[in-house]
């Protein structure tokens, strides 16, 4: 295990970058994460990415064993997600080149989302080792599950994942829902689909003291004696903001006098995203003034925006698993979320906080409500989650990945005769 070498893909979007702004969440916080945890016991990790500024360098070795390389592929800049597969011959072309200067030599090929999983099916074949494909998000799912304002993913991205169904070695996949999902929207073949949960950084995320809430709320000018409920991640409709200022607009038409304050902690991700969009939504509903917006930050800064709030709210219309659930759970602070995904495997509902079913504003609001007006309640879920989120870590995820990894060079034939790719 220790002399294996992996290549990591994730074309749009590269693991340093800011999580909950622009393209980057959860999906880069994995990445990041199961690299370093890997290259703790001895596998060497490449994660290739496009590049997107020139100062990068070529090469960011981030760890001894972990080292991000940045690939030109068009424009540094100006490029959205949308557009990227224009650039996929480039990127795979640069991979190659890449690999041919340095004189390396990869044991298998592990990508991440779609456009990655396309670069890694032309280099499996090219170099005959196995391809793990993790999907993150998919396009049947997310078109299955969305609101009705949001738009809809293209089938040409819903048929680029069927040709990775069909042709990657394996799948790996966050939780058992998404094998469900998997099996329900795309031609799957369960048996080589692999579960491996996420974890959460949960030396970093604690409650830390009795004073911490206070020190974070003065840190950032949040009155000490509102509750708080915080919403982290990107500001778009599939992760649902407009669902917690729709009920926070209920919690105020229910009682004005109501001491609550609402966190949004994001940046506007996507096409048609603006924060300026969610600002007129909460002037439109009234609740502009007890809404604060905060621009992304790195985990270190975020732990305090986990501890200042009383609630931490996760309205999304799906996750394959809630990386933000976990982490509030981790610093003592319990959630609401939507009964969706793979949040439901993250939130222990009754016990660590509450799964709201679908997204109406009064719904949420009830849910909100019934932690809100019960201290001994919301603090009880808030130490039990602690307990929860114990139980996820990304030492423990690397673990069974390496195993995964194991089992694949053990048991596929790479050969090319062994190769007969499908189509759609």
């Amino acid at each position: 295990m220790a002399n294996m070498r992996i290549a990591m893909i994730s074309m749009h979007t590269s693991p340093l970058e800011q999580p909950g702004s622009g393209d980057a969440g959860g999906m880069n916080v994995y990445i990041l994460n199961m690299a370093r945890e890997l290259g703790k016991q001895g596998i060497q990790v490449d994660v290739f990415t496009r590049a997107t500024r020139p100062s990068q360098g070529e090469i960011v070795q981030v760890t001894p064993n972990f080292r991000v390389v940045n690939i030109v592929a068009g424009p540094y800049e100006g490029l959205s997600k949308d557009e990227l597969a224009t650039q996929l011959a480039a990127f795979a072309g640069g991979i190659v080149q890449f690999v041919r200067q340095e004189d390396v030599r990869y044991d298998l090929i592990h990508a991440h989302y779609w456009l990655s999983g396309q670069i890694g099916w032309l280099l499996r074949d090219l170099w005959e080792i196995p391809l793990i494909f993790t999907g993150h998000t998919w396009a049947a799912v997310k078109n299955a599950h969305r609101s009705a304002n949001d738009s809809s993913e293209s089938e040409a991205r819903r048929i680029c994942e069927q040709q990775l169904v069909d042709n990657a070695d394996v799948l790996v996949v966050n939780t058992d829902d998404e094998i469900n999902e998997l099996c329900t929207h795309y031609d799957v073949d369960a048996s080589k689909i692999d579960v491996v949960t996420p974890g959460a950084n949960t030396k970093l995320f604690t409650p830390g003291t009795n004073r911490n809430t206070e020190n974070a709320r003065r840190a950032l000018g949040i009155p000490l004696h509102a509750k708080v409920i915080a919403f982290i991640g990107r500001l778009q409709e599939f992760k649902g903001p407009q669902v917690l200022i729709r009920a926070a607009a209920e919690l105020l038409e229910r009682d004005s006098y109501r001491n609550v304050r609402i966190i949004l902690c994001g940046g506007a991700s996507g096409n048609q995203a603006s924060v300026e969009y969610y600002c007129q939504l909460a002037r439109d509903l009234g609740v502009a003034q007890i809404i604060r917006y905060l621009e992304p930050r790195p985990p270190e800064d975020l732990v305090a925006v986990y501890q200042a709030a009383d609630i931490v709210a996760v309205p999304s219309y799906n996750e394959s698993f809630g990386l933000v659930a976990i982490e509030a759970q981790a610093t003592g602070t319990p959630v609401v979320a939507a009964k969706v995904g793979g949040l439901p495997v993250a939130v222990a509902d009754g016990e660590t906080g509450l799964l709201v079913n679908g997204h109406g504003a009064e719904a949420w609001a009830n849910a909100l409500e019934t932690l809100l007006d019960d201290d001994s309640l919301r603090i009880h879920m808030g130490q039990r989650g602690v307990t929860r989120a114990a139980r996820f870590s990304w030492e423990v995820s690397a673990e069974e990945m390496a195993k995964v990894y194991a089992k694949a060079l053990t048991e596929i034939d790479t050969s090319e005769a062994q190769r007969r790719p499908q189509g759609s």
